[in-house]
């Protein structure tokens, strides 16, 4: 699959950028990003997610919420990586609309998350997020998962996690 260019290549840790610790990470790297969009990725493992033992233990798939938070996470992490409101900024999940799951997600698979920036003004983003399972669509060429996602961004949260 041909994702989208973007003008800044990161490929920062998303614990450099979010004030999310796991078990509730679900941003491994932000690739890549700017003022349209960003491109994150997250690997799924029995190791990092408890959930699994729990979600159809005889058969683990992720948690619909996990995968709309983990692209709200994508979302979040370009706004502070492009220091939208500097490098300290609170970013918190306030609606979700249009949500589609299409395959699941199970132990070992990745979750590549484009996110298209549709508004973004302070104190309110609006983000059309697309995951795809492993990278690449389904065979009707569609995301794994798809949503919008609106977010309240302002203030200052505790410690510059880029040093």
């Amino acid at each position: 699959m041909d994702l989208p260019k973007y003008k800044n290549v990161f490929n920062w840790d998303g614990v450099e950028l979010l004030p999310h610790r796991p078990p509730f990470l679900f941003v491994d790297k932000l690739i890549a990003g700017d003022e349209t969009g960003c491109i994150a990725e997250y690997t799924f493992t029995q190791e990092k997610n408890e959930f699994f033992k729990g979600h159809f233990p005889d058969y683990p798939v992720v948690p619909g919420v996990v995968l709309v938070e983990a692209m709200a996470q994508a979302a979040g992490a370009n706004v502070v990586a492009r220091e939208v409101l500097g490098v300290q900024v609170a970013f918190a999940l306030a609606a979700i609309d249009e949500v589609r799951f299409r395959q699941p997600f199970r132990p070992g698979d990745k979750l590549v998350t484009v996110v298209e920036i549709v508004r973004e003004r302070v104190p309110l983003g609006v983000y059309r997020c697309r995951g795809y399972l492993n990278g690449e669509p389904n065979e009707k060429g569609e995301p794994a998962v798809e949503c919008t996602v609106k977010c309240m961004m302002g203030g200052k949260i505790v410690g510059d996690r880029r040093g």
